[in-house]
């Protein structure tokens, strides 16, 4: 007789999950995670099977995370805030004044609400708290600077002129087809020497058109995709063959090109200072998490989990 899933979900879900000190998470209580992450996640669906044991892990890992966060919290005085909980559970009030459920029920709804509420306000004004990392001085933000150039590049510019003949994306083919016909006619004239500025007012439903179609310098890594490849083969001057974008069928030509560049430290100064108390921040927020999980005493049931196919997934240790 084949067993029955439902039977064998039931008793897992009875098991607890795991043991973080005297804490006890029960098998139910993660699966309650797991769902809600999942649907946040990947929008009421289930993960793809390839990343199931990594996500089953990951959501894992946060509800140990959270357990010894809010732990230590409270052990550092901190509390949750009063004036915002207060200020929910009123727009609550207010939102479902008209219910007769909720004015029968409130309190012993808010009595499961609040404790939740309390404790995301809590874990919010830690994490704020731990990485609320003073501005760093000049020597950290120039070291920063220079372990991080590539983050201080100014990107590749270019000037482009265009002719967008207009196409719904849903039209029929035979509409494209059509736009790529035309496409091809003012090619040609503009290859025989037609003025590419007349075609543009002419023929052009870009917004440049007015202005015969010339664009100003932009990032090159902000044009659209379709456009990358044709815009790198191109020399200044060079016009491009009809191109099939999501708006249209575009003529394109390169009127000018500005290398990346390495920006100086004194002209990003300011930047290098934020990225660097973000990151800070980042480093000791995750020092935080990793230095309560090796004092902690972590036992967790890994048959919640569905099995490991490979030697190159690995659960993190508690």
């Amino acid at each position: 007789m084949a067993a029955d899933p439902n039977a064998a979900s039931a008793a897992r879900a009875a098991r607890p999950f795991a043991t973080i000190g005297d804490t006890v998470i029960t098998g139910a209580d993660y699966q309650r995670a797991l769902s809600v992450a999942m649907r946040k996640k990947y929008y009421h669906a289930k993960p793809p099977e390839a990343e199931l044991v990594k996500f089953q892990r990951e959501v894992g890992d946060d509800i140990v995370n959270r357990v010894l966060l809010l732990a230590e919290a409270r052990r550092r005085g901190v509390q949750p805030d009063r004036v915002a909980i207060d200020a929910k559970v009123a727009g609550y009030d207010a939102q479902y004044k008209g219910s007769a459920n909720w004015v029968a029920n409130r309190d012993k709804m808010l009595a499961n609400v609040v404790p939740q509420l309390e404790r995301e306000s809590l874990l919010e004004r830690f994490e704020k708290v731990i990485r609320n990392v003073p501005e760093p001085s000049e020597a950290e933000a120039r070291a920063y600077y220079e372990q991080h150039k590539d983050l201080f590049v100014e990107p590749e510019q270019v000037k482009l002129s265009v002719i967008l003949l207009r196409v719904d994306p849903s039209s029929k083919q035979s509409v494209w087809n059509s736009a790529r016909e035309e496409a091809q006619q003012i090619h040609r004239k503009l290859v025989a020497g037609a003025d590419f500025g007349d075609l543009a007012r002419l023929h052009s439903g870009d917004k440049s058109a007015a202005n015969g179609g010339e664009m100003d310098y932009t990032h090159r890594g902000m044009l659209p995709e379709a456009v990358h490849g044709v815009v790198d083969k191109l020399a200044v001057g060079g016009l491009s063959e009809p191109v099939q974008m999501l708006e249209g069928v575009a003529l394109i030509r390169l009127d000018g090109r500005r290398d990346s560049k390495q920006r100086s430290f004194e002209q990003v100064s300011g930047r290098a200072g934020d990225l660097w108390q973000r990151d800070e921040g980042e480093a000791r927020w995750q020092k935080l998490i990793k230095d309560l999980r090796q004092a902690a005493t972590i036992r967790i049931d890994e048959s919640h989990y569905a099995p490991l196919r490979g030697s190159g997934d690995k659960p993190q240790a508690g």
